[in-house]
C-alpha cells in the first residue's frame, strides 16, 4: 500500500501521483491520510486503483472518477461523485448536497444519509444510500438507480426522464411527473445485485418504484402548469 500525507505533501501533488497511474500500475492500492475536509481529493482519477481516504472530505471528491475506487472513511462534502463515469465509491459517513451529479456510470454507496439533490440530473450512475436522502433529489434524473433504504424528502424526482427510484421508507412528496410504478421482477432482481454489491442490509420486496410519468416528455399546454 502507497501512504499519502495530505497535510504535509498538499492536494496538488495527491492529484498528480494518483492521475499519473496508468493502467498498467503496480501501484494500486493508496492511503491518504489527514484529508481534514479537503476539497476535490482524488478527482479525475483514470485508473483501477484504490483510494482509501482516512477521514471526512471537502467538495467534488472523486469527481469526474474513471475505473477507481475511493473509499471515504469519514463523511463527504458537496458534489461528491460529479460528472463520474465508472468505477465506485463507498462514503462510510454522510453525504453532503448533489451527489452524484451528472454521473454517467458506476457505483456511489453512502453508509450514512445523503443530503439535498441527491443524484441531481444523474444519466446513468446508480445510487445506494443506506439512510435518507433529502429534498429534490434526482431532480431531472435522466438515467440509472437511485436505491434509498430509508425515507426521501420533498419532490422526490421532480421533472425526471428515465431515472429507476427504489424507496423503502417514506417520500414526503414526489416532484411533478414522477409517480409510483410497480414494482416487477426485473426490478427484484436488480435490488438483489445491487444490494448485494453495496453491501447494505435490506430485503427487495421492502422498496417501492417510482419513475416518470412520461408527461412532460414535450411540451403541452394542458401541462403548462407543470413545468
Amino acid at each position: 500500500m502507497q501512504s499519502f500525507d495530505l497535510e504535509a505533501q498538499g492536494l496538488r501533488a495527491l492529484n498528480s501521483t494518483l492521475n499519473a497511474q496508468s493502467t498498467e500500475t503496480n501501484q494500486t492500492v493508496w492511503e491518504v491520510t489527514n484529508p481534514k475536509g479537503s476539497h476535490a481529493i482524488a478527482v479525475g482519477l483514470d485508473a483501477p486503483i484504490e483510494v482509501n481516504v482516512k477521514g471526512s472530505t471537502g467538495y467534488y471528491c472523486g469527481g469526474m472518477n474513471k475505473q477507481a475506487t475511493i473509499h471515504v472513511h469519514g463523511s463527504a462534502g458537496p458534489g461528491t461523485g460529479e460528472n463520474m463515469m465508472s468505477g465506485k465509491i463507498i462514503i462510510e459517513g454522510d453525504a453532503s448536497q448533489y451527489l452524484g451529479a451528472t454521473a454517467h456510470g458506476g457505483l456511489i454507496v453512502v453508509k450514512g444519509n445523503a443530503s439535498s439533490r441527491c443524484g441531481i440530473s444523474m444519466k446513468g450512475v446508480n445510487i445506494v444510500v443506506q439512510g435518507n436522502i433529502g429534498h429534490m433529489s434526482a431532480f431531472m434524473g435522466q438515467s440509472g438507480n437511485l436505491v434509498v433504504c430509508g425515507d426521501a424528502g420533498d419532490a422526490l424526482g421532480d421533472s425526471c426522464y428515465e431515472a429507476r427510484f427504489f424507496v423503502r421508507g417514506s417520500v414526503k412528496s414526489l416532484g411533478a411527473d414522477c409517480e409510483k410504478k410497480e414494482m416487477r421482477p426485473e426490478h427484484i432482481e436488480f435490488l438483489k445485485e445491487i444490494i448485494a454489491e453495496s453491501g447494505v442490509d435490506a430485503k427487495p420486496e421492502e422498496f417501492t418504484r417510482y419513475g416518470s410519468a412520461r408527461t412532460l416528455y414535450n411540451f403541452d399546454v394542458d401541462n403548462a402548469g407543470a413545468y
